[in-house]
């Protein structure tokens, strides 16, 4: 009952964290690109808009969260670890669902029994001109995933203290097309987690860093 009761706090600390204001702008410097031609550019009217599911659920004493390896194609994404998520389609009724569908689909998880508990910072993506809002997400039991075998390559299960601990952090160059980004980053089984998703992670631990709980965050 004690686990139930500091999950059930958790969530409902972190809804009320969530509508409070975020700590984004700090959060995401830090985990900025320190070279790159990218810098500096703006959205603009051809900017798409996209989603990715921050997908919080209870394992044992502590609360996990998955990232995906994209599959290697062409394009600015291709081999990156991320959040689960895509862009949004006309027949999305908001960010929100778009979030949900590309979960769904991407990592099997089940939409209707995903608490949505609010979303962080939106960051834009310049190298491949997306905005993205993360959209936080609580589901009450570990998931079964089901991976999308033509964009996921693998399922990360992973949880907060993984990024907190400095033996994870590292900066490099790194290539993209047409461009070499020299950026901060987490390694995560021998991957590097960069880019929008470690900020994204690194403004999620801001907000936990903030809520007192039992669990181990």
């Amino acid at each position: 009952m004690g686990a139930i009761i500091s999950f059930s706090s958790f969530r409902e600390q972190l809804t009320q964290r969530l509508k409070q204001t975020l700590p984004g702008a700090m959060a995401h410097q830090a985990m900025e690109a320190r070279v790159a031609k990218y810098l500096g550019v703006l959205p603009d009217e051809s900017t798409r808009k996209s989603a990715v599911l921050l997908l919080l659920y209870p394992c044992g004493d502590k609360i996990y969260f998955p990232l995906i390896l994209r599959r290697n194609y062409t394009g600015y994404h291709s081999g990156e670890v991320s959040f689960p998520g895509g862009k949004y389609e006309l027949t999305d009724k908001n960010l929100v669902t778009t979030a949900l569908r590309e979960a769904n689909e991407e990592i099997g998880s089940v939409a209707k029994d995903v608490q949505v508990l609010g979303t962080l910072t939106e960051i834009y993506i310049s190298p491949s001109n997306f905005t993205v809002l993360p959209v936080v997400g609580y589901m009450p039991y570990r998931p079964t995933f089901v991976p999308d075998t033509r964009e996921v390559g693998q399922i990360f299960e992973v949880h907060f203290s993984h990024f907190s601990n400095a033996d994870h952090w590292g900066i490099s160059e790194i290539n993209i097309p047409g461009d070499k980004v020299l950026t901060p980053y987490y390694d995560l089984q021998g991957h590097r987690v960069w880019g929008a998703t470690a900020k994204i992670i690194n403004e999620l631990l801001f907000v936990v860093s903030s809520i007192k709980t039992d669990i181990k965050i």
